[in-house]
């Protein structure tokens, strides 16, 4: 038996974050979204029926599900009698509720297993209420399951699923019931939050509001949040929203940085890492694990038995070390370069960067996630 131990990643780099053209306007849609409008997260409990034997076996509370439903339709069942049945499944039930959603509108719907249930295919949820994190009832859901998963077994144990035959949508499936309120109509001022916080974005939107509605009308809070004056009648403010979210921008390019995502060996550099003055050495190290038992025999006539010792061999290879001397400033294209010229792989690269960071001569925050 043998076992190599050596690292493996993957290196993706988008030819495009070598570019050294000017920044990129963007609207402010884009990038930041007003205080108060927001989606509201639903979520609710029922029963999928209509399932070909494919439903719980062994939930209690399906049943009991089951029995305060009809219970509801005049219908009352023994009291020793177990309805649970393969034909039904219980299932969670979420949805989210947008901003200004009104009475009558639709949304969709995503229906979960919660029990042992196989399959959701070609069931039909039962009317579901789905409520906020008030306690109150939002939006009520119903309707036939779209199932994108596939699962299917044989006699002899075997089986086959493809995707997930557990979770199924409902594309308007719920109704909303009652409206969310939100502060957008209310007061004087509009709060623009950006998706990402950054000092300079945030000074920058301020400033490119000011240059199209006059001085003043917006200031800078903090690094993510920008007020902006706007008109009391709530008429009047839609139309200015609209008018200063397609307000256009250069948004300030993102801090140095390197992310390395240890699962899929991914790894990613923008273009404004840089590297001080350093000099690394860097090889890789192979590890071979070789058994190679060897049967013992007994003299004869020595009432001895036949024994198998365990011979283990170990190999240690070491590559070539690779030296690399960084110049003041050196950039990302640059480090690449060095890296490829050398034969060496993205996993090399790696180490490189996380000895640089150690000797606090890479000027870019390390992620590993």
């Amino acid at each position: 038996m043998k076992a190599t131990h050596k690292r493996r990643l993957i290196f993706f780099l988008m030819p495009a974050i070598f570019c050294s053209g000017p920044a990129y306007a963007e609207r402010v849609k884009d990038i930041a979204t007003i205080q108060g409008v927001r989606s509201n997260q639903l979520v609710g409990y029922g029963l999928v029926v209509g399932l070909v034997m494919q439903g719980d076996t062994t939930l209690a509370f399906t049943g009991q599900t089951l029995r305060n439903m009809l219970g509801r339709f005049g219908l009352t069942l023994p009291p020793g009698l177990n309805p649970l049945t393969k034909n039904i499944a219980a299932v969670a039930v979420e949805a989210e509720l947008p901003a200004f959603a009104k009475p009558g509108q639709t949304i969709d719907v995503t229906v979960s297993t919660i029990g042992n249930a196989k399959s959701l295919r070609g069931g039909t949820l039962l009317m579901a209420p789905l409520k906020g994190v008030d306690g109150q009832v939002y939006a009520l859901a119903q309707g036939s399951l779209i199932v994108n998963g596939l699962s299917a077994s044989g006699q002899d144990g075997s089986n086959i699923t493809i995707n997930n035959p557990g979770v199924g949508r409902i594309p308007n499936g719920a109704i909303v019931e009652r409206a969310v309120n939100t502060p957008f109509s209310e007061g004087n001022t509009l709060i623009f939050n950006l998706h990402t916080f950054d000092f300079t974005t945030a000074n920058r939107m301020a400033q490119s509001i000011n240059e199209m509605f006059g001085a003043n009308t917006a200031s800078p809070i903090d690094a993510t949040s920008v007020r902006v004056n706007a008109p009391r009648d709530p008429g009047q403010k839609v139309s200015f929203a609209s008018m200063i979210e397609n307000i256009t921008l250069a948004p300030d390019d993102a801090p140095a940085r390197v992310i390395v995502n240890s699962r899929t060996g991914t790894v990613v550099i923008n273009s404004k890492v840089r590297v001080q003055p350093a000099a690394v050495s860097h090889g890789s190290l192979t590890v071979t694990i070789s058994e190679n038992p060897q049967v013992s025999q007994p003299g004869p006539f020595s009432n001895g038995q036949t024994a198998v010792i365990p011979q283990s061999d170990v190999k240690v290879e070491q590559e070539k070390n690779h030296m690399f001397v960084f110049n003041p400033g050196v950039s990302l294209d640059e480090i690449v370069q060095a890296v490829n010229n050398v034969g060496a792989s993205p996993s090399d690269l790696v180490a490189i960067l996380e000895a640089l960071k150690s000797a606090g001569a890479l000027r870019a925050e390390l992620i590993v996630i």
